[in-house]
């Protein structure tokens, strides 16, 4: 059941991400269209954009994450209990010792985030380390552990670039559309419907899908990653009490929303809407439970 589990999450992964990239190449399409008549124009700039823009997050996204939610790096000397539990799972689940951070939040929650295994971090809150037990805490970093193994770490950065190329796209457009020379005297009925559809999707449809689909991967990630836990930790009960804890406890005061998706639990404790970046826990939970 569980490597089933982790089979389908990762085949709806690909999905996902192939989504991602066609949403993209429909939205340059369309602002292509929109600046010169040439959709192969826009598909050029959204692409080389994407590229450039990634190569530029990948250099170090992990300082940037971690100074963005106000975490500090830890060493064995300062929190030996955190320190060794990280290393266990990473031990386990046959990856490099990641670095070790702390946010000094009352709130539990933890996440993990890099550019790869070889380049990875990952950051727990004081009100984590004060609420679990060692089991609750073994199953919450064998969670962020699965993260790194399972590459996610690198997906949800990928996701992050793709989203704000779409969106840079979008607002250019809008702009474009607005201040704009009018020459739509000088065009057809069939150009006037091509430019309409196209300004519909990248004002409105683009932005929305890629939104969706960042929503969609990483409640899928939270899913895999959950049923990784499992397999390092061979005990379920730890992350499922570690994740009724979470559900219960107060927002964090000290995230960044921009990295909302890659925590464990939405630290603003959003639920029942379209764009949440995290499964109900009540069905996390019930899917560990058939483990």
């Amino acid at each position: 059941m569980l490597y089933q589990q982790i089979a389908r999450n990762k085949r709806k992964t690909v999905v996902v991400m192939a989504a991602f990239v066609i949403i993209l190449t429909l939205v340059g399409a369309g602002f292509g269209y929109l600046f010169s008549n040439t959709p192969w124009t826009g598909i050029f700039i959204a692409l080389i954009g994407s590229l450039i823009y990634l190569l530029l997050v990948m250099r170090d996204p992990a300082n940037m994450v971690m100074s963005l939610n106000h975490a500090q790096e830890i060493h064995e000397q300062d929190n030996p209990q955190i320190w060794h539990i990280v290393e266990d799972m990473a031990m386990v689940g046959r990856v490099p010792m990641p670095r070790v951070f702390i946010i000094n939040d009352p709130s539990p929650n933890a996440f993990a985030t890099g550019r790869d295994p070889d380049h990875s971090a990952v950051a727990v809150t004081q009100g984590l380390l004060d609420m679990m037990d060692r089991e609750e805490l073994e199953g919450v970093l064998g969670h962020e552990i699965s993260h790194i193994r399972n590459y996610d770490i690198r997906l949800s950065t990928i996701a992050v670039v793709l989203v704000g190329v779409i969106s840079f796209l979008s607002g250019l457009a809008s702009r474009f559309i607005w201040f704009g020379d009018d020459d739509d005297d000088n065009n057809n009925a069939f150009e006037m419907i091509f430019k309409v559809v196209a300004i519909v999707f990248v004002l409105i449809l683009g932005p929305l899908s890629a939104s969706l689909a960042q929503m969609a991967l990483s409640r899928n990630r939270e899913f895999l990653a959950d049923a990784s836990s499992v397999e390092l930790t061979r005990n379920p009960q730890g992350l499922i009490s570690a994740l009724e804890k979470i559900e219960g406890s107060q927002p964090m005061k000290q995230a960044d929303r921009s990295s909302s998706g890659m925590y464990i639990e939405n630290p603003f404790k959003h639920s029942g809407s379209l764009f949440d970046t995290h499964p109900p826990t009540a069905e996390r939970i019930k899917r560990l439970q058939q483990i």
